[in-house]
């Protein structure tokens, strides 16, 4: 397992060189930020990206995301193009050495929470989805973290609209696609393309989301029958659901190979199906990361991993759930286990 960690860009608060402080730490996951979802990114820019990674002995094989733009999802307007863009990408980045791509099909919304800096008993702050809360929001006046917020609210309206219409068999017949568009460009270039789950695995807003569950990931591994396809399985985002077992998951799909990115963090159940997250360590939540991860050693998992959303800690701020210190904290209570797992076999 190679041990990365999320990192936002030149313009990110946690900087290379704190990353490269992290012990067991090899490379980061990243992405082109300035560039309008569905165009071609910059070479040069991919370039200066990769070049300051090395300059701080940090590899960039994982790019998460790329996003694929509202009109493939919908298919409609310029998907075409959009799917040729997708496809150009995936060239221009195998070719400064990307290996895994993370890219989602979530309509509309990315991960969604109804509170980014909600006080825990301890006094740190973190992400949490309260269901009565979210019940309550207008959809059309959000501004979240992960999607496009250049909509204006008729346009989000829209979207909604059309997403319901469009309802849970349309978004697969639109994903089947795209993936039979891309994944050939995929396979040309030897780039695992990796989906990441929807986070919350449920509709929110009456829009359809899919990939939501162990019986979904086993159709979507379906639609195209190559190891390039595959899946970056989020502990948090399909472990916020008692329905989804993630060690089970991770031992079907990851013993053929199909798990290509590892996102650990733990999330608590309530009462009522909300969640909050919470610190790595198993007893803080309701996963048990050991077992997820000693999961990932018996199938032998060689792929990505990282440390994902943490608290806000010891009075840290910047970006909701991607602060410094407890993913740093998360990446060593990994590290530690992982090592544990490999000492203990021997």
């Amino acid at each position: 397992m190679k041990m990365t960690f999320r990192w936002y860009g030149l313009d990110d608060a946690v900087s290379l060189e704190n990353i490269r402080q992290i012990p067991n730490m090899t490379g980061v996951v990243t992405a082109i930020y300035s560039v309008p979802v569905g165009e071609v990114w910059p070479e040069d820019e991919i370039i200066r990206l990769k070049e300051e990674c090395a300059k701080n002995n940090l590899e960039m094989e994982v790019i998460e995301s790329v996003p694929v733009h509202e009109d493939i999802k919908l298919r409609r307007n310029d998907y075409v193009r959009y799917i040729e863009n997708f496809k150009e990408n995936i060239r221009l980045l195998a070719k400064h050495g990307v290996k895994c791509i993370c890219y989602n099909f979530m309509p509309v919304f990315d991960w969604t929470r109804s509170q980014l800096d909600h006080r825990l008993e301890d006094g740190s702050t973190a992400l949490v989805y309260y269901k009565e809360d979210v019940s309550k929001l207008d959809p059309t006046k959000l501004t979240l973290p992960g999607w496009d917020a250049s909509y204006s609210v008729e346009e989000v309206k829209t979207l909604i609209e059309d997403y319901q219409a469009l309802g849970e068999e349309g978004l697969w017949e639109n994903l089947k696609l795209f993936i039979e568009e891309v994944l050939p460009v995929a396979v040309e270039c030897d780039v695992n393309m990796a989906i990441h789950p929807d986070d919350p695995p449920w509709p929110i807003f009456g829009i359809p989301r899919i990939i939501t569950s162990e019986e979904n990931l086993d159709r979507f591994l379906k639609l195209f029958d190559d190891p390039h396809h595959g899946l970056t399985l989020c502990s948090g985002s399909l472990g916020c659901t008692t329905k989804n077992n993630i060690p089970q998951i991770i031992r079907r799909f990851g013993k053929d190979g199909r798990i290509h990115f590892a996102h650990i963090r733990n999330v608590k159940i309530l009462e009522d199906g909300s969640f909050e997250e919470s610190a790595h360590y198993s007893k803080c939540g309701s996963l048990d990361i050991y077992e997820i991860l000693k999961a990932y050693y018996e199938v032998g998992f060689k792929g990505y991993i990282r440390p994902d959303h943490g608290r806000m800690i010891w009075g840290e701020t910047g970006k909701a759930g991607y602060g410094l210190y407890d993913r740093a904290l998360g990446a060593m209570y990994m590290a530690g286990i992982i090592e544990a797992l490999e000492k203990g076999e021997r």
